[in-house]
């Protein structure tokens, strides 16, 4: 037992406490630099969210400082160190309106104002981003006190993502969209809650010295932290319940259409299923088949034994209805499409300028100079200055008496290349 408790004990390779506790100290405020680097963050979490890359959202949560004045105040709760976390708090207050106006005024400002993936995935917060964020925090942490850091905190940055629905909260209120605005506000207020928790907890297990004598203080902040996360936790068992029941109910409606209609020949053209109207609703239209309402009336008494109570099916048989809906989803399969053709067309461009499109350079070389041995040839980057990049025909070959100056003469002419080099690989066959 000594072992394994010794095999898992975080006080193994922990870096001194004061020196940890001035490098949180130090990481608090949003002054200067880390005020310029946070609104960059903004806009560039802003941007991300705006044309739906997940990849410039991942960098905009990597930039971020905001996880400074969460930690802090972890730590001030652990130490009951009020004009700590008095600091962390006004300066989490700072970055969270800053962040708030930047991102509403792009979004304002901004001409795209679709609703996309990314976006609307910070909204609906539930208990899973709980157990994101306050496992993300405890690794945080303790990555924090230890001498040597190693690379979680980077992974910390994107798992609990600070940016992103604080960014989505400034969307929300750039369209005046509320509902989005109190969804990724909720969702940043979980992160940043549970992160300051799992901070308080490591820091008490660690035992960091206390600024205060006596347990008073401890007692109100114990009393205090089971309050807020019974507040904040209700809500997103709440919003995961309401998330299963979604997942549940558009699972048995795909499993109706596939017993009734697919099963029995009718080919699906269109198939809209929304559980958020009341009486929530199941669209479906077919190439061919049309049916009399008796039909559609019975498959609608057909629901509430299949499980879908307080639901109505709508067999779309108006073609002409359904005809810009069914080209709004191709377009935006196309536009997916286009967007992957520019990516290809761009990595093909990239290719060719190293590519050499002749089959025929080979055998001529071996005609012209049959001494030549081993021959590799293609174009290699040259820096000529720091900051530029040229492109330059090289020609690697094994062999003796072979008329270099002849050579690059010959190879300018046949390939209109003015830089040519030529390299004579001298290693002994």
């Amino acid at each position: 037992m000594n072992f394994f408790f010794n095999f898992i004990n975080l006080h193994n390779g922990e870096e001194k406490k004061d020196k940890v506790m001035d490098n949180v100290t130090s990481n608090i405020s949003f002054r200067g630099s880390n005020l310029w680097i946070l609104a960059c963050a903004i806009i560039i979490a802003s941007v991300g969210l705006n044309v739906n890359s997940t990849a410039v959202i991942i960098g905009a949560m990597l930039i971020s400082p905001l996880m400074g004045p969460i930690v802090g105040a972890g730590f001030a709760l652990g130490t009951d160190d009020f004009p700590l976390l008095k600091k962390s708090i006004k300066n989490l207050l700072i970055a969270t309106v800053v962040s708030l106006l930047v991102s509403a005024v792009y979004f304002y400002l901004s001409p795209f104002k679709d609703v996309q993936s990314e976006l609307l995935a910070r909204t609906a917060p539930n208990i899973y981003d709980v157990l994101i964020a306050f496992f993300g925090g405890l690794v945080g942490v303790i990555a924090i006190t230890r001498v040597e850091k190693g690379n979680p905190i980077p992974g910390v940055a994107i798992a609990t993502a600070l940016m992103p629905p604080l960014c989505t909260a400034g969307f929300g209120l750039a369209t005046f969209n509320f509902s989005y605005f109190f969804g990724a506000f909720y969702l940043y207020t979980i992160n940043c809650f549970f992160i300051c928790i799992a901070t308080f907890l490591v820091v008490k297990y660690l035992k960091y010295p206390s600024s205060l004598i006596g347990n008073k203080y401890e007692k109100r902040i114990r009393y205090s932290i089971s309050f807020l996360m019974i507040v904040m936790i209700v809500p997103s068992f709440y919003l995961a319940y309401n998330l299963y029941n979604e997942k549940k109910f558009t699972k048995t409606a795909e499993q109706f259409i596939q017993k009734e209609f697919d099963n029995n020949g009718y080919t699906v053209i269109y198939k809209k299923i929304n559980y958020h109207l009341n009486p929530r609703t199941i669209d479906v239209a077919f190439i061919n088949k049309k049916f009399t309402p008796a039909e559609v009336e019975a498959y609608n008494k057909m629901l509430i034994s299949s499980g879908l109570s307080n639901t109505k099916l709508n067999i779309r048989q108006n073609t002409s209805d359904l005809k810009s809906e069914i080209l709004s989803e191709i377009n935006k399969a196309d536009r997916h499409i286009s967007e992957k053709d520019i990516a290809i067309s761009q990595l093909r461009q990239q290719l060719d300028m190293y590519k050499i499109s002749d089959s025929t350079l080979m055998k001529e070389l071996q005609i012209l100079y049959p001494d030549m041995k081993r021959i590799s040839y293609g174009k290699i980057e040259q820096y000529p200055h720091t900051d530029s990049m040229k492109l330059q025909f090289a020609i690697i070959y094994s062999g003796e008496n072979i008329n270099e100056p002849q050579l690059k003469s010959w190879l300018r002419q046949r390939l209109n290349e003015e830089n040519i080099e030529v390299i004579q690989n001298e290693t002994k066959q």
